[in-house]
């Protein structure tokens, strides 16, 4: 928004068990534990798959052996991590949102150099987002010093057809993954210049590719104005951008070397930190 300053279920089939020494068995010469990859490779393919899938198709797009899947899922649902729906279908469980909550603003604590060197350099306020079930969830913000500027609410979700950071992100996905973010129906419209046709944003997405930004030219409030760019890199689709007043954003747009540069300059330096903090 613009503002003034001052203001335990059974699982389907049979689990085989296995030994202790086979659970705990390094992985590779790195020495990693090969159980506790697997079960990382699993929620990363229920996080792929959109939170829900069966046994099956966990093991489908693993490729790990039926009786390890069952051993790690039995694990996983016993400590809250998975749970089990009524339709024998597995799903992300609520122990992941205290981690995913804590990771963010460490994500937003990590990036806040970066975004305050942004918001030096443009006297815009400068966020950082990442895409999540199909929501943008803003992890970062530096807020502008003009008395009138942009103010987002870290931790604030909000749909991602309305917002640059969500564009540039929904750009990066498949054509088919993105347009099942986005549905078939109407999208809701937050001003007159909000798009609502699923088909027409999903054109959009080959320009957002092909020059590595994305706006949101009022289409989430009259008057305002933003611009994203990917964070290369980062552990998570994650996106930076600045947001003010339509008038200052597109005299920043036009000014002599341009903004873009600028943003993606700062987000490859951003992505590199990211990807290798500990």
């Amino acid at each position: 928004m613009l503002i003034a300053a001052h203001r335990t279920p059974a699982l389907e089939g049979s689990p085989v068990a296995a030994s202790p020494a086979s659970i705990d068995a390094p992985a590779d010469r790195s020495g990693g534990v090969q159980s506790v990859e697997r079960a990382f490779q699993l929620l990363e393919v229920l996080a792929d798959s959109g939170g829900v899938s069966t046994l099956s198709d966990l093991a489908a797009a693993s490729g790990l052996p039926m009786p390890t899947i069952h051993r790690l899922v039995r694990t996983l649902v016993q400590q809250g991590y998975v749970r089990q729906d009524t339709a024998r279908r597995y799903t992300l469980g609520p122990r992941l949102i205290r981690l995913g909550e804590t990771a963010g603003r460490l994500l937003g604590s990590w990036a806040r150099p970066y975004l305050a060197e942004l918001m030096e350099a443009t006297g815009e306020t400068a966020n950082l987002a990442v895409l999540e079930a199909g929501e943008v969830v803003y992890v970062g913000q530096v807020p502008s010093r003009h008395s009138m500027r942009m103010f987002t609410e870290v931790g604030r979700r909000v749909q991602p057809h309305c917002t640059a950071v969500g564009k540039i992100l929904l750009a990066q996905l498949p054509r088919e993954e993105a347009a099942g973010v986005l549905g078939s129906a109407a999208l809701p419209a937050h001003t007159e210049h909000t798009v609502t046709d699923p088909a027409r944003l999903l054109a959009q997405f080959d320009a957002v590719r092909a020059g590595g930004y994305a706006v949101d030219d009022q289409e989430q409030e009259i008057g305002v104005r933003c611009i994203a760019v990917l964070v290369p890199g980062a552990p998570t689709p994650t996106a930076l951008s600045i947001s003010g007043p339509e008038a200052r954003v597109q005299a920043l747009e036009a000014r002599s070397g341009g903004l873009i540069p600028q943003m993606r300059e700062i987000a490859v330096r951003l992505g590199q930190a990211l990807g290798t903090a500990d």
